[in-house]
């Protein structure tokens, strides 16, 4: 009803994966071409198959499918069999989408600033712009993805959290794979055993 025709918003549901994307892809056809998709293939269509490419050939860095997505987006998906849910804005945050808790405490998401107020109250922020967010992985940038996301806190002259604005913290690197190796293993003493 409130659409704004300058981020068009489309719904697809296919096999059993539920996606609302806002906005639109500049590179919708090599999109198209990459996951085998035909040429009616919508931009929702063109998400699912990258979130399917994602689940199906893990581990698959979610950020790599993101960063081929160029233009001015937001999505929501739920994948109903996993369980899984999966967010995203583009770098620029051109396209509105806003994420906060309920009064039951269930997480709400919404392009819609009067759904996001009715459901959450002052209880919601905007979703950071160049992020994802997965239920399994937590909230990560996508053109910074070995480094964390920190919330910080917004207090009004009373000490009222009042807004909560996310920042990528270059100082601060998640966990990556241990290195193995013989690189690793030079350090160590050698033993000869049998005499």
């Amino acid at each position: 009803e409130d659409e704004c025709p300058s981020h068009p918003r489309s719904m697809v549901v296919v096999d059993d994966v539920f996606c609302i994307f806002v906005g639109t892809l500049e590179n919708t056809c090599d999109l198209r071409h990459h996951y085998g998709l035909s040429r009616q293939a919508t931009e929702a269509m063109v998400v699912v198959e990258a979130y399917k490419v994602l689940r199906d050939r893990a581990p698959y860095p979610p950020d790599q499918v993101i960063k081929d997505l160029e233009g001015k987006f937001a999505f929501i998906l739920f994948d109903a069999r996993a369980g899984n849910l999966f967010l995203a804005r583009d770098r620029d945050g051109c396209v509105q989408l806003q994420w906060g808790i309920a009064g039951d405490g269930s997480l709400v998401c919404s392009d819609d600033p009067k759904i996001i107020t009715e459901a959450c109250g002052k209880c919601y922020t905007p979703f950071p712009p160049g992020c994802i967010f997965m239920n399994g992985t937590g909230l990560i940038s996508f053109d910074h993805p070995l480094h964390k996301v920190r919330a910080i806190a917004r207090e009004d002259d009373n000490g009222n959290i009042s807004a909560v604005i996310f920042q990528v913290d270059l100082y601060t690197k998640l966990h990556s794979i241990p290195r193995t190796g013989s690189a690793a293993n030079w350090a160590g003493s050698t033993v000869v055993e049998g005499e």
